[in-house]
């Protein structure tokens, strides 16, 4: 385990169980439809590309970039588009595949920009939940796991762009992130 991480918080072996059962039910959901899968990078790279190769049904992919956090642990409530979508979504049904939904401000603005752009529906796919920490709320169609408020490292989800490889979910040890 890393030295910078205080214990794992969700299993690669929870994670994998929850991305086959997540894939089954979007196949299901979509059998038959135009499904774009659009990741939220940088953190949500690492779930999309296993989750999509769980689902039984054709897919396109886009990805979006976009920032509220910066160098910080803490949201700072304003959202910018640094990546835009390379395709139209338009009639199209879009699945928003994030890493962690936290204060909900992010993925509350992406949703209104991108139901402005005439897709047929627009769901979110997220690998943790943050509840306790939700300021708007956003309706999360396909949750992977619900977590405390901790600061969480580990399969795609960082701390000033640190620890993204790291094979599992942790819990990032205070004196690290409060070190700012």
């Amino acid at each position: 385990m890393h030295q910078d991480v205080e214990k794992v918080l969700v299993s690669l072996e929870a994670i994998k169980q929850k991305i086959s059962e997540l894939g089954s039910v979007i196949s299901s959901d979509y059998t038959g439809k135009n499904l774009l899968v659009v990741g939220i990078l940088k953190g949500a790279m690492v779930f999309m590309s296993d989750l999509i190769r769980s689902l039984s049904v054709d897919v396109q992919i886009d990805f979006m970039a976009v920032s509220s956090y910066g160098a910080s642990s803490q949201s700072t409530g304003v959202v910018r588009i640094l990546k835009d979508l390379e395709q139209t979504i338009e009639g199209k049904h879009v699945l928003i595949v994030e890493d962690i939904v936290d204060t909900g401000l992010t993925l509350n603005y992406l949703q209104e920009i991108l139901k402005a752009r005439g897709p047929a529906s627009v769901r979110i796919c997220t690998l943790l939940d943050k509840p306790s920490r939700r300021e708007v709320d956003v309706a999360i169609d396909y949750n992977g796991f619900s977590i405390p408020d901790e600061f969480v490292v580990g399969y795609g989800l960082d701390y000033n762009e640190k620890y993204r490889n790291l094979p599992e979910i942790y819990i990032l040890k205070k004196e690290v992130y409060a070190k700012k």
